[in-house]
């Protein structure tokens, strides 16, 4: 890879400032002063910044038990931010890979990998969200056989024109539903179950695509994704 993204990644600087400091004479490679920012270096070369040896910081993919009253933004408005629950180094290099809302809780994936963020997300992909609701008002069986039928027939939700992708909808209990959308519209799930009159007071994220939230986690916690699991998208 180029040298100034190699010591963007493996350093607090940016691309701007590794360039600045390649012309400053401060990174060596391999015993060799260079100021070439396209210079192309390998994990196995000897690269230091001002004398200290660098390793670059690989992927990082994360799982992350979402507590409700936190925002899956980087630059939140109103709550504080899902990275303020994680102590990572480099954490700025993190992204959320999709979103949850501020009310709702559940299993949010964090990662600096682009293109895997992009096939866990991707609506060409058509990855499964699940989710677990809390409904005031009981639904009996037969009501729950017609909102199912109506979410996979589609939804058109208030404001839009087309409707949602095929849904999968099941009534756990009187007050508990199972949801599964492809899609990530905004409050896309809030939206389908208010539209068929069951307007849901808690909602909770269990599964995205092959990959559940680990009940080992609470709300607040991560861990890093075991290698079969990230091979999974």
């Amino acid at each position: 890879m180029r040298l100034d993204r190699f010591l963007s990644e493996a350093t607090e600087l940016t691309r701007s400032q590794a360039k600045r400091a390649l012309r400053q004479l401060e990174v060596s490679v391999d015993g060799e002063v260079v100021r070439d920012a396209s210079r192309q270096v390998s994990d196995t070369q000897d690269v230091r910044w001002q004398g200290a040896p660098l390793a670059r910081v690989g992927w990082r993919y994360l799982m992350l038990h979402k507590p409700v009253g936190v925002e899956c933004s980087l630059r939140p408005a109103h709550y504080p931010s899902v990275m303020s629950l994680i102590e990572i180094e480099q954490i700025e290099r993190l992204h959320p890979v999709g979103r949850l809302d501020v009310d709702t809780s559940g299993l949010l994936l964090i990662s600096d990998d682009g293109q895997w963020t992009h096939r866990v997300t991707s609506p060409n992909r058509a990855c499964v969200k699940r989710y677990r609701g809390e409904i005031a008002e009981a639904m009996s069986e037969s009501v729950a056989a017609r909102v199912a039928q109506q979410f996979e027939k589609g939804i058109t939700l208030q404001g839009e024109e087309k409707p949602t992708r095929p849904a999968t909808f099941e009534r756990v209990g009187p007050h508990e539903v199972l949801i599964g959308v492809t899609e990530g519209r905004y409050h896309q799930v809030r939206r389908m179950m208010t539209a068929v009159g069951y307007p849901l007071t808690s909602l909770h994220r269990e599964a995205i695509g092959p990959l559940s939230l680990d009940p080992m986690l609470e709300p607040g916690e991560c861990r890093h994704l075991r290698p079969e699991e990230i091979a999974a998208f």
